[in-house]
């Protein structure tokens, strides 16, 4: 009789499971559920969009805090933080380009201050990243770019095709979709050859940035 061995659970499939009840608080945000119908309004798109706007400016520089605090004996951690900067460069402009799309003023976004939840998560980003670990801010990139993985492409077709608004209006949310698979599996490996202490770091991150991205979305007017 063949005897199946039970194949082991990766780091990145631990990370879904222990943080599933946080992105489920997440994803039942009623404004989520109304963009996946088409049902908001184009000022509401234009909010998430400079809310965004206003998180997104702080990829690289949080990315590069991250690559000068990760410590020599994970030297291959910077490196890989490294390509990541070069993926990530620029991407406000994008939102901003979006924002005029729609036919938003996207110098006065430039200008504008962050939503107090924004604030808070962009300075939670900073500050654990600081004072506990640089490995916090990959707890950010997955609640990020795992829930655009999961919801962008999807929202971007019902919110164009409800709003009439034209393809360019949303590089945003469509470069951070189900297209960008090759940089979600880039995560996935980097994620998968971190040990068990770096894990418990991440996941308790991931749980805070959870809660932390939800408030931006319960912050914008339903």
């Amino acid at each position: 009789m063949q005897i199946h061995k039970k194949q082991q659970t990766t780091q990145f499939e631990k990370l879904c499971q222990e943080t599933q009840k946080e992105q489920q608080n997440l994803l039942s945000i009623p404004i989520i559920g109304q963009a996946l119908q088409g049902k908001i309004s184009l000022e509401n798109y234009i909010e998430f969009l400079t809310q965004a706007y206003h998180h997104v400016k702080h990829t690289v520089p949080l990315m590069m805090l991250t690559g000068s605090k990760i410590k020599q004996k994970d030297e291959w951690l910077r490196l890989l933080m490294a390509e990541y900067i070069e993926e990530e460069l620029g991407h406000e402009h994008w939102i901003l380009n979006d924002i005029a799309a729609c036919g938003g003023d996207k110098e006065l976004v430039a200008q504008s201050e962050p939503a107090f939840a924004t604030e808070m998560m962009v300075a939670y980003a900073y500050d654990s990243v600081n004072r506990i670990d640089p490995l916090c801010f990959l707890g950010m990139v997955h609640v990020l770019e795992g829930t655009s993985v999961q919801l962008a492409t999807n929202a971007a077709n019902k919110i164009k095709e409800s709003l009439n608004l034209p393809q360019k209006a949303f590089s945003y949310l469509i470069s951070h979709g189900d297209l960008d698979i090759d940089h979600q599996k880039f995560f996935e490996d980097l994620i998968n050859r971190l040990n068990d202490a770096q894990m418990a770091i991440v996941i308790k991150s991931c749980k805070r940035f959870y809660q932390l991205y939800g408030n931006i979305f319960r912050g914008l007017t339903a």
